[in-house]
């Protein structure tokens, strides 16, 4: 995986002493006004708990690596890139992926700010056995997770990492004994979030107080809530 998300999980990974052989993540890039190269979070984690890393511009690039290691299962959180059937087919026990949403509903890459949006009173997390689909495959395990009424995106996120790597550490133990079937999703249930753009954070003040409020709270990880006034800009909190 890339952010926080994944970095929260693979800490708890760690610390259960399931120490992985390679972790993959995204190129460093430039952020901020600065534009700052500057490492995704778990590079952050592995680098600190000498882990090997790898930062493919495409996965498939690592197809030979990823087989050379022989791993016996491979674990995804939140990260930005569909996974080739080949590699997926590497590891003994398949990969799965740490998904924070009740899949079906809110396939995609924002599935905590839509939940925000929507104004939904539970969300989850989601284990899935990987195909080639974004967030496609059966069921392995699903727990929900209830959202109180001033979530913002940035703590729903730290609970829902939390969560879904105590559900991980139970589904592991599980799924490489063979105690634990799929089910598939169920397709008339499933939905679909959309990549953020910056403009998505700008205010649009004909919208009601209440959808604002929704907006402000979703997009405290990105891309944050903003207006101008008179040439000045700022961020609203």
């Amino acid at each position: 995986g890339t952010p926080e998300f994944g970095a929260i999980i693979l800490e708890e990974l760690i610390k259960a002493g399931y120490k992985p052989i390679l972790v993959v993540t995204a190129p460093d890039k430039p952020v901020g006004r600065k534009q700052i190269i500057t490492p995704p979070p778990v590079k952050v984690v592995a680098k600190k708990n000498d882990i090997p890393i790898a930062q493919p511009e495409k996965i498939r690039n690592l197809k030979l690596e990823i087989r050379n290691l022989k791993p016996d299962l491979g674990i995804v959180a939140a990260y930005g890139e569909i996974i080739p059937k080949d590699i997926l087919d590497i590891p003994k026990y398949g990969f799965i992926n740490v998904h924070p949403s009740l899949l079906p509903k809110y396939r995609g890459p924002t599935p905590i700010q839509t939940a925000i949006l929507n104004g939904d009173k539970k969300t989850g997390v989601t284990i899935i056995l990987m195909d080639e689909k974004i967030d496609h495959g059966p069921i392995i395990n699903q727990r929900a997770l209830e959202i109180e009424k001033n979530e913002t995106a940035t703590t729903l996120q730290n609970k829902l990492a939390e969560f879904g790597a105590s559900l991980l550490l139970e589904t592991i133990q599980k799924w490489q004994k063979g105690m634990l079937k799929t089910y598939p999703q169920d397709e008339t249930k499933a939905t679909y979030t959309k990549i953020l753009t910056r403009e998505d954070g700008r205010v649009n003040w004909k919208k009601t107080a209440q959808a604002l409020e929704k907006e402000v709270r979703a997009y405290t990880l990105w891309p944050e809530s903003f207006t101008s006034w008179e040439r000045r800009g700022g961020v609203i909190f």
